[in-house]
C-alpha cells in the first residue's frame, strides 16, 4: 500500500463501511488485546517515573559489577551506575549487597540512571548527627588527620572538627598520638548553613569527673587528710586534684618555713598529702593544708630560750622597717632597723642587711603565746652613751660629719650612735642664714663644740660660731650711736633698706623716713651713702641707721652758729633720728627673715 493511500481507496479496497473499519488497529499495527497490554505498561511505567524523584535516597541491590562501576537495580525501568570510587571504604562490595543510593540524574545522554552511594551516605549521616546532637548520644569517630588548631574526625562519614582544647581535660601538646585512633565522642555543636560538625572528647570526661566529683565532695570532712597530686602551681598557691575535683594549697599552708614561691617546695604532677583545712556550702572552693601536717615549729623550741640570749639565723624577708631572720625552722624574729644601730639616724634595713645574710643578735622580747620574738644586733656591741660625759664633755671640741638638715639646724655625727644638734642660730655670729644648706653640705666636715650634755635623753647641744670671738663685742665700740660709716643699699623695700657696711659681717636697716637725700631724692638700691648709727643694740645684733640725719645735723650747726646758740647737736628736739615702733616692728620682721625664722 502506498503512502498516499486515502482511507477512501482502504475502505475502497476492504468493500468495508467507514463506520466498521477499525482505525486503530490500522495505524498501530497491533490488534486490540496487544494495544490493551501497551497501554496497560505504559500506565505502569508513567506511574514510576512520576514517584522517582531527583535527590531521593533509595535502597538498591548490586546486580553486576564492572572494572570502574557497580550495576544497581532499584526496580526502575532501568539500572542504576554508581562509580567504584564511591565504595573505596568498603572494599568487600559482591553482587547482591545492598546499597543506599540517591538519585542523582534519572537519565543521562545514553539514557542511563546515574545513582550516587556517597551522597546518599552523607545525607543520611547528617540526619544521624542532627539526631546525636539533639539527643547527646556518644558516638565512635576516627580520627583521619591533625588541623590547625586541632583534629579532624569522620563521623558517619562526615569530617567533624575536634578542637585541641576538646581533646582532654588537660593540655595536650601532641596531637599526633591521636592521628589514626577510633574515639568516643559528644557532638557539641552544629552549623546547618555552613554545614560544619564540632565535637568534644573532653565533655565526656568531664562527664565522667563530675560524677566522681560528687562522690567525692560528699564525703568531704574538715581536718580529713587525702592524697593528690599537683596540679596547677602559681605565686599565691598549688591547686591540687584529690581525683576529680581541685583543692588550693595556699603559699602560706605549704611550709612553716617562710616560701617566697611555691615551686619551692613543689612540682607538677608530685604526689601529696593534704588536711581539708575549710570549704564553701557547696564544697567547690577547698581550701587545703600541708604545713598543718606537722608540729609546729614553736612547739619544738627550745624551753631554755630566755631575752638576753643570743641566737643565729638567716635574713628571709627584708622591709624597709625591719628584718625577719628565722632563728630555726619556722621561727622568725624581727630585727627593727632601730635596733640594728646605736645611731639615731634612721636608715632602711637594707643599708644594715641583706636577704641570705647570716646575722646573730640578742632577744630582746619573747612571747611564746603570741608566738612572738624580737631581736636586735646593736646590743652585741657596746652602748656609745656610755661615759659620753668623759668623751664629750662640755665645753670640749670636735670635728664630726654633717648627716642631714632640719629648717632650725644641723645634725652633725661625732661617731656612730653620737649625734648632736648645731641650731642655725648657733652657726654664725653675722651670717644671716635662713636655711642651714646655705651654711654647710650633707657629707661635710664641721668642727663644733659641746654647749650641753642630758644623758637621759641622749641628746647633745653643739655649736658652731662659739669656736670664734664674738665680734659684736667690737662692733660695739665701732658702730656707737652717732658714728657716720660709708654703707651700700643692698635691698630697698616699702618700709626702708637693708645697708651694708665696709665689714660685711655688720648689716644695718635704715627706715624710709631716714632715705631722704639733700635734694628730696631717696637713696636708690645698690647706691652708695654714708650713714648715722642712730642705734645700736649687740644683744639683738640689731644697727639702724640714718642718711637724712647727716644733712639735717649740719644745717642745724649752722643754724645755731648764726644764732649764737651753743646747745649741742646731739640734743636736738628732732624725732627724725629715732627708732619708731613700727621701725622696731619691721626690724624684727627683718631678722626674723634673715636669721630663717620666718617666711
Amino acid at each position: 500500500m502506498s503512502e498516499t493511500t486515502t482511507k477512501e481507496e482502504v475502505l475502497m479496497n476492504q468493500n468495508v463501511a467507514p463506520e466498521q473499519f477499525d482505525w486503530d488497529s490500522f495505524e498501530s499495527g497491533l490488534d486490540a488485546d496487544a494495544r490493551k497490554e501497551k497501554s496497560d505498561l505504559e500506565e505502569i511505567y508513567n506511574g514510576s517515573l512520576n514517584n522517582l524523584q531527583d535527590n531521593d535516597v533509595l535502597v538498591g541491590r548490586v546486580v553486576r559489577l564492572t572494572d570502574k562501576e557497580a550495576i544497581v537495580d532499584i526496580n526502575f525501568k532501568s539500572e542504576g551506575v554508581i562509580s567504584l570510587n564511591e565504595f573505596r571504604y568498603n572494599q568487600g562490595l559482591a553482587v547482591g549487597d545492598e546499597v543506599e543510593v540517591m538519585v542523582d540524574r534519572r537519565e543521562d545522554k545514553s539514557g542511563q540512571l546515574q545513582l550516587s552511594h556517597k551522597k546518599a551516605r552523607t545525607l543520611k549521616a547528617w540526619d544521624r548527627v542532627n539526631e546525636l546532637h539533639e539527643t547527646g548520644e556518644i558516638v565512635n569517630g576516627f580520627v583521619k588527620s591533625r588541623t590547625k588548631g586541632g583534629m579532624i574526625v569522620d563521623v558517619h562519614g562526615i569530617e567533624a572538627f575536634l578542637p585541641g582544647s576538646q581533646i582532654d581535660v588537660k593540655p595536650i601538646k601532641d596531637y599526633d598520638q591521636f592521628v589514626g585512633k577510633t574515639m568516643e565522642f559528644k557532638v557539641v555543636k552544629i552549623n546547618p548553613e555552613f554545614k560544619n560538625v564540632v565535637v568534644s572528647h573532653k565533655a565526656l570526661i568531664e562527664a565522667d569527673l563530675e560524677g566522681q566529683k560528687r562522690e567525692i565532695i560528699g564525703q568531704l570532712e574538715k581536718g580529713q587528710v587525702l592524697e593528690g597530686t599537683v596540679k596547677n602551681i602559681t605565686s599565691y598557691g598549688v591547686f591540687v586534684d584529690l581525683g576529680g575535683v581541685d583543692g588550693l594549697i595556699h603559699i602560706t599552708d605549704l611550709s612553716w618555713s617562710r616560701v617566697n614561691h611555691p615551686s619551692e617546695i613543689l612540682e607538677d604532677g608530685q604526689t601529696v598529702k593534704v588536711v581539708i583545712l575549710d570549704f564553701d556550702d557547696e564544697k567547690t572552693r577547698i581550701q587545703l593544708g600541708m604545713k598543718q601536717l606537722e608540729a609546729h615549729p614553736w612547739d619544738a623550741l627550745s624551753a631554755d630560750l630566755k631575752i638576753g640570749d643570743k641566737v643565729k639565723g638567716k635574713v628571709v624577708v627584708l622591709a624597709d622597717y625591719g628584718a625577719f631572720v628565722e632563728v630555726a625552722p619556722g621561727v622568725e624574729g624581727l630585727i627593727h632597723v632601730s635596733e640594728m644601730s646605736w645611731s639615731t639616724h634612721l636608715r632602711s634595713a637594707g643599708d644594715f642587711v641583706k636577704v641570705g645574710d647570716e646575722v646573730e643578735a640578742e632577744v630582746l622580747t619573747l612571747d611564746r603565746e603570741d608566738r612572738k620574738i624580737s631581736l636586735g644586733i646593736k646590743q652585741l656591741s657596746k652602748d656609745p652613751w656610755e661615759n659620753i660625759e668623759t668623751k664629750y664633755p662640755i665645753g670640749s671640741t670636735h670635728t664630726g660629719t654633717v648627716r642631714n638638715f632640719t629648717n632650725f639646724g644641723v645634725f652633725v655625727e661625732l661617731e656612730e650612735g653620737i649625734d648632736g644638734l648645731v641650731y642655725i642660730s648657733d652657726l654664725s655670729w653675722t651670717k644671716k642664714i635662713k636655711h642651714p644648706s646655705e651654711f654647710c653640705a650633707v657629707g661635710d666636715k664641721l668642727e663644733v663644740i659641746v654647749l650641753e650634755l642630758d644623758t637621759n635623753a641622749r641628746r647633745l647641744s653643739l655649736g658652731h660660731k662659739q669656736l670664734q670671738e664674738n665680734p659684736w663685742d667690737k662692733f660695739e665700740t665701732k658702730y656707737a650711736e652717732g658714728t657716720v660709716h660709708a654703707g651700700t643699699a643692698t635691698e630697698v623695700f616699702d618700709k626702708g633698706a637693708q645697708v651694708q657696711f665696709e665689714d660685711a659681717e655688720v648689716e644695718a636697716f635704715c627706715p624710709s623716713r631716714l632715705l631722704e637725700k639733700e635734694d628730696g631724692s631717696k637713696i636708690k638700691k645698690g647706691e652708695a651713702a654714708d650713714f648715722k648709727v642712730i642705734e645700736f643694740n649687740k644683744e639683738f645684733k640689731r644697727v639702724v641707721v640714718s642718711h637724712t640725719g647727716i644733712f639735717r645735723d649740719e644745717e642745724k650747726k649752722n643754724m645755731r652758729e648764726s644764732s649764737g646758740s651753743n646747745k649741742p647737736a646731739g640734743s636736738s628736739s628732732g624725732n627724725e633720728e629715732k627708732s619708731t615702733l613700727g621701725d622696731l616692728d619691721v626690724l624684727a620682721e627683718l631678722k626674723k627673715k634673715m636669721e630663717g625664722g620666718g617666711n
